[in-house]
């Protein structure tokens, strides 16, 4: 059986971009089967598009070829690669940051830059702004189909050479937690840097309510006790929540409300995260 192709971009959902993905990849092979994570990564927003992937990879077979299209770089000197992880699937990317999760959190056992004059669309030799449909999708759908082998995607090179974003690594101790907020979800629920196995480390038992604090630069914008549960719904409706998140970090949240919104939190700047037991 050949493994899927499973796809993401930030083109959105009113064109006909993402057809044109699925449509070179069955050219390739009508029996290729090409399924979607989203269309509807923010623009330009290589960490966010990052962040998805670290999630949903985990999630599907070994073999798998994912196709994770953010390229602010598109047509310029940035590689176009392919990674191999290190739980067996296949990562097709423009090498600009998109793999710092997956790097950190499953591995990469080898990276190729993929040869445009075998892996590459060629009727559309002379387009330089797609390179979704005629590079990405192109080389995944040869990979997947068996066409070419990993080693054929093109030259090999350093791991160590992969481009990777900062990531903001949690201060754990017993009772005591210092992290960042690195994103929000789409209810703005603010996802914080401390994994959900490092926070159980740390001692936390579901039912405690613990000390939240969130500041930035300049002021303290939230330091009051929130009860660590399960979910949403141990708390009334508009309280705040600390919960394990589906996308394996600890996430700060209010029932049926949104935290971002609700303490005037903004994408664009950090802020700082302490959670700990109130006998600290």
């Amino acid at each position: 059986m050949k493994p899927a192709i499973v796809m993401q971009s930030d083109f959105g959902i009113d064109s006909g971009l993402v057809a044109c993905m699925h449509g070179i990849c069955k050219m390739i092979d009508p029996q290729l089967e090409t399924y979607d994570i989203t269309h509807q990564i923010s623009a330009f927003q290589i960490r966010e598009a990052s962040y998805c992937l670290q999630y949903t990879v985990p999630c599907w077979p070994s073999g798998t070829v994912f196709v994770s299209v953010v390229d602010p770089g598109v047509g310029t000197s940035r590689r176009a690669s392919v990674a191999k992880l290190k739980n067996g699937s296949y990562v097709v990317t423009p090498d600009n940051g998109t793999l710092t999760f997956l790097h950190d959190m499953i591995g990469v056992e080898e990276i190729r830059e993929i040869d445009e004059k075998t892996n590459r669309y060629q009727k559309t030799k002379n387009v330089s702004v797609f390179h979704g449909r005629d590079l990405f999708a192109y080389c995944a759908a040869k990979l997947a189909a068996g066409k070419i082998t990993y080693e054929e995607v093109g030259p090999e090179y350093p791991v160590e050479e992969i481009i990777l974003h900062e990531l903001h690594h949690a201060e754990v101790t017993t009772g005591d937690v210092k992290a960042m907020i690195q994103g929000y979800d789409p209810f703005g629920s603010a996802e914080v840097s401390v994994r959900n196995e490092e926070f159980v480390q740390a001692g936390f038992q579901l039912g405690e309510r613990l000390r939240v604090s969130v500041s930035d630069a300049k002021r303290v914008i939230l330091d009051k006790e929130i009860l660590y549960e399960r979910s949403f719904g141990y708390v009334p409706k508009g309280e705040d929540v600390l919960f394990q998140d589906l996308a394996l970090f600890v996430t700060i949240a209010s029932n049926e409300a949104n935290f971002k919104e609700k303490y005037g939190l903004c994408e664009e700047q950090q802020y700082k995260v302490r959670i700990r037991r109130t006998n600290k």
